[in-house]
């Protein structure tokens, strides 16, 4: 049987609904977590029974260098500006090593939280600016 190596994080592309200049230096994704909702029967002997409640996803996070791009900035605008329903986008984080190899959709994305960078003027640091992006599905599709 072949062996079968752990994939590196460090080779990876990010593809965003509408949104063309999309180069990430690091791409955090949320825990998904299912509530576990206890309940027991009155017949029943005297244990809980455990049954999975909720699903949640955790929220994923982007972050790049910042450019002279405003794309991201224009995307949480629209949420700031009250329109959700629009600002919803799929994103798909995908492994580039010539060939995909593991791929991880996101669902019904937007930005909840823009993080804009930090200057200091004793500092060589790149800007880093961070998107913070709600959703309502994270899925591992090989």
């Amino acid at each position: 049987m072949a062996r079968q190596d752990p994939l590196l994080g460090v080779r990876f592309r990010v593809e965003v609904d509408g949104i063309a200049a999309a180069a990430f230096s690091e791409v955090t994704l949320g825990a998904i977590s299912t509530d576990v909702v206890e309940y027991r029967e009155g017949s029943d002997p005297a244990q809980v029974r455990k049954l999975a409640g909720l699903t949640r996803f955790g929220n994923v996070v982007l972050r790049r260098g910042m450019s002279r791009s405003l794309d991201l900035v224009h995307w949480h605008r629209q949420v700031v500006n009250g329109d959700v329903r629009n600002a919803r986008r799929n994103v798909v984080v995908q492994d580039e090593t010539g060939a995909d190899v593991s791929r991880f959709a996101i669902t019904d994305a937007w930005p909840c939280k823009f993080e804009a960078i930090t200057l200091k003027a004793n500092g060589n640091e790149v800007m880093i600016e961070a998107l913070e992006l709600a959703n309502e599905g994270i899925e591992r599709a090989d």
